[in-house]
């Protein structure tokens, strides 16, 4: 059990009340740990009615998700904080600071950051307007739904084509819009061969009536009826707080941890998106349970360390 007599605030202060930060603060606070989730109720799902992929929550929707899960984290005797955390400092003798929005500054000896990431998305018109609803990414959270229809890609990245590729798995109709790709004579081949069309040129507008999505527009063309438009966003990580501290960051950009979310600096670590622009809610939820462990497991060598010191001195 923990050591009620230390100066922190908190055994962990969990920054982000995703699927990651709420699973590892759940682990935590069954273990007895002091933890504090802060979160200010703004996840990157937000937009999107449903989640799919997460065995027996598929199909419910992300707010109604996360609400059990601060519930079933707040049961365990977790605190939660609405705020945001706008700075992270590392304090002599061990732990951190976490000061908020609110002018509220919590203690703790470890810290969980889980703040996710941002989608950058090209500024054509309809685009934001329609996002997480029929303007859509990953075709695992949404193929399904969209099964049949008359998909597009808009060209903003490499990474595309394979987008291309891949929802052809759920429709026969997709077209890719190259915008600002240049397509090789392979890529024109081998989209050509799955029966993937393909229109050049750069796209004006995503056409939007009656509340629904209906096509494309080239800058130097007509309409292309769509009924539903998928774009691989910009995706940047929301890891200023981490940077701070000093965790190390690999050569793609993002900063780098274990198997169990920790970072290069002792007491801090990482899950989900703000680590992985390509974990899932589930996936996510498994980081945490990881992290969850390996701190509770950390914090105890620091209890035995402590008690051994306090024996011998």
């Amino acid at each position: 059990m923990t050591d009620l007599a230390t100066d922190s605030d908190y055994d962990v202060v969990v920054i982000g009340a995703g699927a990651g930060g709420l699973n590892a603060a759940l682990l935590l606070a069954r273990a007895r740990r002091r933890v504090a989730v802060v979160d200010n109720g703004q996840p990157r799902n937000a937009p999107a009615e449903h989640m799919h992929g997460f065995l027996s929550r598929d199909g419910m929707s992300p707010s109604a998700f996360l609400e059990v899960g601060r519930e079933e984290v707040v049961g365990y005797g977790a605190t939660m904080i609405n705020a945001v955390v706008d700075d992270l400092v590392a304090f002599d003798g061990g732990g951190f600071t976490a000061s908020m929005d609110n002018g509220q500054v919590l203690r703790a000896r470890s810290v969980v950051v889980a703040t996710g990431l941002r989608d950058e998305l090209p500024d054509i018109p309809g685009v934001r307007d329609r996002w997480g609803r029929d303007v859509v990414h990953c075709p695992y959270c949404h193929g399904y739904e969209f099964r049949d229809q008359a998909l597009g890609v808009l060209g903003v990245s490499p990474g595309s084509i394979s987008h291309a590729q891949l929802l052809r798995q759920w429709s026969a109709d997709v077209t890719l819009f190259a915008h600002t790709l240049d397509l090789s004579d392979e890529d024109r081949a081998t989209l050509a061969a799955r029966g993937i069309e393909v229109v050049d040129g750069a796209v004006a507008e995503v056409v939007v009536r009656d509340d629904a999505v209906r096509g494309v527009v080239p800058a130097d063309g007509d309409l292309v009826a769509r009924s539903v438009v998928f774009v691989v966003p910009r995706m940047v990580p929301r890891d200023a707080l981490l940077t701070k501290v000093g965790c190390a960051v690999g050569e793609d950009g993002w900063v780098t941890v274990d198997k169990a979310g920790r970072t290069s600096v002792p007491g801090v670590y990482a899950v989900g998106n703000v680590i992985d622009p390509k974990a899932q809610v589930v996936t996510a939820a498994g980081m945490g349970c990881a992290a969850g462990f390996a701190i509770n497991f950390d914090l105890v060598q620091q209890d035995i360390a402590a008690a051994v010191a306090a024996k011998t001195s």
